[in-house]
């Protein structure tokens, strides 16, 4: 699994002109499945992301966790993750997990983010989504199992 986590002060998803997930303080989570991934990778993921101390504190040093400033989480798919442009200029996508493997673990993922007490929100797999958001830092980290 790849995540790109991206602090945010707010963001949100809309599919269609309606907000389907939507944020204040915490991180965005984009989240690529490989054809590999397992419930192990999502479980490390997950306490990863949940202890990660990319908050500030009260002195400016980044030293408080997710959990710590009690933010909340948004995940979206995001199979382009796995993009192979190695070759050509068109990416290819032949490493992303197809849609029946990947949502499933997209959402296994999100479900051990929210046992830890992480309010969530969600994209819509498969949808055409707009992500917008305010980059806090920018602070912007790239983790993958």
């Amino acid at each position: 699994m790849r995540i790109l986590v991206q602090r945010v002060t707010h963001a949100k998803v809309t599919v269609d002109d309606t907000i389907v997930g939507q944020i204040d303080k915490g991180v965005l989570l984009l989240v690529g499945v490989g054809k590999q991934d397992t419930q192990a990778e999502a479980d490390w993921l997950a306490n990863k992301i949940s202890g990660l101390r990319i908050f500030e504190d009260a002195d400016g040093a980044t030293n408080l966790s997710l959990m710590d400033v009690e933010g909340a989480a948004l995940v979206v798919s995001q199979f382009t993750l796995y993009a192979d442009t190695r070759k050509g200029r068109r990416p290819s996508f032949i490493n992303a997990a197809l849609p029946d493997q990947a949502e499933p673990l997209v959402t296994y993922f999100a479900d051990k983010l929210a046992e830890k007490g992480i309010p969530i929100a969600h994209g819509q797999f498969g949808a055409n989504m707009k992500v917008e958001l305010l980059n806090d830092g920018p602070f912007t980290v790239w983790l993958e199992r």
